[in-house]
């Protein structure tokens, strides 16, 4: 496989779809983009827009376009050399929308269905009951209010039936069906020798006799699910036939439907739904007793079980058919750390890409979702290539960042919101928190299975249920990293036992109430040490470690990145997937050690600075860095306008809304993605950016899980927010200042902007575009960064890029001067795309030596064979300029110099002037650009 030198990510959903994707061929191309990497496209729930609910691996979306679509797109893509990285989903499903017939048939038949080996289900669930059935949260309210009201119904279509709800429709269990078929026998007043009441009574004996759901034995699943299509088209058949057994089915599910008002006429209709292998229940039981493992928290998406070899192969065959036709040319995993066996996963991957590409000498390029804690590194014998990139976007983020002001602006957010906040107890408090909530069914199958394996030991047969859970919930809490990869088998490297020890630790010390020797019977299982000799023990005991690791990432998700992300304000550009907001800035040797171990250990790692999944845009990052560079201006800003919002809050459950808190999110939020170039006379903001900035805040708090949440929503509160945004949105006393103090640190951001764009291009790695961010990006967080792109005011601003390429320089000027229109920033991609396209073994292979320049540089060297790069960047821009120039050009540097080791004669990419020494003057370098890509020439 060709591994891409860059990519460009594109969001594909109903309204852009192959023929939208395919129309932008050849203005990605003449960017310099040398792959089109794209969210997942295999058959997704209807009006999905993002791909990551697949109904059918083994189809393509049909709401994005038939197969000749695609052919059309990606044979235009191979047409000009531009390679396809397929956003892959292999954890999980969706089955919100009763379109999943894999998902459905295991609703019909339970554990009989021959689909049952797809999904993570708990058959024997601790609550009692539950047995041999799947818990179904989607009732709106509790399971008799929702079934007395008449929301619940059994309709019919044709032959087939169907548990209605509302839009919903969940099958029946052929089991159940006597339920109906009786009663409508007793109805019919047909002539004993009747053929077709002879075959009603036929059908009703073979219901009879079709075997149990939870008695059928795995091998004759198949014969039963042949059994079954068989009475189903069957009755099918009858009911189109006769017309007096239908009317008599019809009358009895009328009467099965119960009439509100009246509580025991739905007696027969609840008898009927105990019969199904599923429970319908109030949607909020789902946090305690769902019996299915689920990406997350999210009932709607069912994790499958691709460890199991059928399953693998029948979610892949579509995609290795593609990747054998030239059409896929790398993948992107999602959610990796929610399978079973990440390492043999990716092992059987790329075994089975070899196998349907076997021409291809070099491997499947694959990278991986996958969140870096600090210090830890990537398994270097997975069969992968590298990450989706927080990690490289965690060591830049850092780097905008001054150090100094970090005591100066903490202890200002202490006292502006009236509270000592550290980041690490809330981060704990956070993971604990979710736990007990939205995870909390996850928790008590951990905690059933690990009760269930003490009971079988002399040893732990004393540890309770709540000493057992204790040591569960700490350990999760604990866990430093989002999972450890102990193999089925017990193997695993020292920084997994490392890990396992360093969490155990810290459980230990917060539950000193916990017996130790409850935590060591925890630590052997998470090892696999010891394992009992009776198989099925062995295998429960390996079920419950592969089970502990799948729930540490969700729990550090769900808890750190969509919580404590949202409850710790104090500077959130720091606020990142892949960052740690407790670390104020990085230093520049940090950086260089880091690109170094990628340059060692997986050089052809994604590098990225916004995805589909960051908090918010780069350059709003960029942008708010820069108060890191002036906190005492933050801090005069920001009391006065808490002042000017006194009469803008509203009191609910006695205190203010929007809390202090939330409004310090809000104060960074306008001032880092305000649209400088769209503001009205007077500094008025435009209707569209108070409406994100709206609906941004509503979904900021509900994950903060503060004062209101998803799960439980203060209507009163997110009123009230909204309220407070609108009305300060609108009043000029608090728009002036504020796009004032934007203006100020604008260009300031903007020279970060433009310095991670070069770090991207020419660190080791393949740098990923965003869509959309080839111009500036200030979009918040999903679904803001989703919105539709303006790839027709792009082409127009490449195409001027294009025109004024005779005179780079006065282009170079004339671009920056105009910065807000976003076209340097175009600028500066393309021309770096272009060099990586024409040089791509520079890129993918050269060497990487720092080079010192002082603290407000960031620069390195890059080569291969006669090849070489010299990247220089600045860093805290205002700080080395006083806030006395806008850029950081020219006399700003002084007489600092960039060292190099010889003399060469060096072309700038983007202004063409050439420059030769083994000290260059910085003056020189940066004398038009605030970046700079050297090429050597001689």
């Amino acid at each position: 496989m060709t591994i891409p030198v860059s990519t460009y990510r594109l969001q594909l959903h109903a309204g852009f779809g192959f023929r939208a994707a395919a129309a932008l061929t050849d203005y990605l191309d003449a960017l310099g983009v040398d792959a089109v990497y794209t969210s997942p496209y295999l058959h997704a729930e209807r009006g999905s827009t993002h791909g990551y609910n697949v109904v059918d691996h083994g189809r393509l979306g049909p709401e994005l376009g038939d197969e000749a679509d695609y052919d059309a797109w990606t044979d235009g893509l191979r047409a000009r050399g531009l390679g396809h990285v397929l956003d892959f989903v292999p954890n999980h499903v969706g089955i919100g929308s009763g379109e999943n017939r894999r998902w459905n048939d295991v609703l019909e038949s339970g554990q009989a269905s021959p689909c049952d080996s797809w999904f993570d289900i708990e058959w024997a669930p601790p609550k009692l009951g539950m047995a041999g059935k799947v818990l179904l949260p989607i009732l709106g309210r509790q399971f008799g209010e929702a079934l007395e009201a008449g929301e619940l119904k059994v309709v019919r279509d044709g032959g087939g039936f169907f548990v209605a709800y509302y839009e919903r429709r969940l099958p029946v269990a052929l089991k159940s069906l006597p339920l109906i078929l009786r009663p409508a026998l007793a109805r019919l007043s047909l002539a004993a020798d009747d053929p077709t009441l002879a075959e009603l009574h036929s059908i009703v004996t073979a219901l009879d006799h079709l075997p149990g759901e939870a008695s059928t034995p795995p091998d004759a699943r198949d014969e039963r699910a042949r059994e079954k299509d068989v009475i189903k088209r069957r009755l099918n058949a009858l009911l189109a036939e006769s017309g007096a057994i239908a009317a008599a089915v019809d009358a009895t599910l009328q009467e099965l439907a119960g009439t509100p008002g009246d509580p025991r006429s739905f007696d027969a209709l609840e008898t009927f739904l105990n019969e199904q292998v599923y429970r319908l229940s109030f949607w909020r039981v789902a946090t305690e007793e769902i019996n299915y493992r689920r990406f997350f928290d999210v009932n709607e998406l069912a994790a499958i079980k691709m460890e199991d070899p059928a399953v693998f192969s029948a979610a892949h065959a579509l995609v290795l058919r593609k990747i054998a036709e030239g059409r896929i040319t790398g993948l992107r995993l999602d959610h990796t750390d929610g399978l079973y066996d990440p390492a043999a996963y990716f092992a059987a991957l790329q075994a089975e890409a070899r196998a349907h590409a076997p021409a291809d000498t070099q491997p499947l390029y694959l990278v991986i979702e996958k969140i870096l804690e600090p210090g830890e590194a990537l398994p270097q014998h997975w069969e992968v290539d590298g990450t989706t990139g927080y990690d490289f976007l965690g060591a830049v983020n850092g780097l905008w960042i001054r150090p100094e002001a970090g005591p100066r602006l903490t202890r200002f957010y202490h006292r502006f919101i009236a509270a000592e906040r550290d980041y690490e107890a809330i981060a704990h408090a956070s993971r604990i928190a979710i736990l007990r909530s939205s995870l909390s069914s996850e928790l008590h199958m951990l905690a059933h299975r690990l009760e269930r394996i003490a009971q079988t030991r002399r040893r732990s047969r004393d540890f309770t249920r709540v000493s057992l859970t204790g040591a569960i919930v700490e350990t999760l809490a604990a866990f430093p990293v989002y999972r450890t990869y102990v193999r089925p088998d017990g193997s695993r490297t020292a920084s997994d036992d490392a890990y396992i020890d360093l969490a155990l630790r810290r459980a230990r010390r917060r539950r000193p109430d916990v017996d130790a020797s409850v935590f060591e019977f925890l630590r052997d299982l998470l090892m696999l040490h010891n394992l009992p000799e009776e198989p099925d023990e062995r295998a429960a005991a390996v079920r419950f470690a592969m089970r502990f690791a799948q729930l540490t990432g969700p729990v550090i998700a769900k808890g750190v990145e969509d919580t404590a992300l949202y409850r710790y304000n104090r500077l959130v550009c720091l606020n990142e997937v892949g960052c740690d907001p407790a670390a104020f800035g990085a230093s520049v040797d940090e950086f260089h050690a880091h690109n170094q171990r990628q340059r060692r250990r997986f050089p052809r790692t994604m590098t990225t600075t916004a995805t589909h999944d960051t908090k918010r845009g780069e350059d709003v990052r960029a942008r708010l860095a820069v108060l890191s560079e002036l906190p005492d201006e933050w801090r005069r800003a920001v009391s006065g306008w808490s002042r000017l919002a006194r009469p803008h809050r509203t009191e609910v459950d006695e205190a203010l809304a929007p809390s202090r808190n939330d409004a310090y999110l809000f104060y960074q939020t306008v001032v880092g993605a305000l649209p400088l170039d769209q503001l009205g006379e007077g500094d008025a903001v435009p209707p569209a950016f108070v409406d994100r900035v709206a609906a941004y805040m509503e979904k900021a708090t509900r994950e903060a899980k503060e004062r209101t949440s998803w799960i439980a929503g203060n209507p009163e509160y997110e009123a009230a927010v909204h309220k407070f945004v609108r009305e300060m949105l609108a009043h000029p006393g608090f728009c002036g200042p504020a796009a004032a103090l934007a203006r100020k640190i604008s260009t300031y951001g903007a020279v970060n902007g433009l310095a991670q764009v070069c770090l991207r291009l020419a660190s080791p790695g393949v740098p990923d575009t965003y869509q959309g961010g080839e111009l500036w990006d200030f979009s918040l967080v999903d679904p803001d960064n989703r919105r539709p792109v303006d790839y027709e005011r792009r082409r127009q601003a490449l195409a001027d890029i294009h025109a004024r390429a005779s005179d780079p320089v006065a282009r170079a000027r004339e671009l920056l001067a105009n910065y807000l229109d976003g076209r340097i920033k175009l600028m500066v991609l393309h021309l770096g795309l272009q060099h990586r396209r024409q040089q791509r073994a520079l890129y993918l292979e050269g060497s990487y030596v720092p080079l010192a320049a002082g603290r407000h540089v960031v620069a390195f060297r890059r080569a291969h064979g006669d090849q070489e790069l010299v990247c220089v960047v600045p860093r805290l821009a205002y700080t080395l300029t006083g806030g006395r120039r806008p850029w950081p050009v020219g006399a700003a540097w002084g007489e600092q110099t960039l060292e190099l080791d010889r003399a060469a004669t060096w072309r700038d990419l983007f202004t063409g002037a050439e420059h030769r020494g083994e000290a260059l003057p910085l003056a020189e370098v940066l004398s038009e650009l605030p970046v700079s890509l050297l090429v050597r020439v001689a």
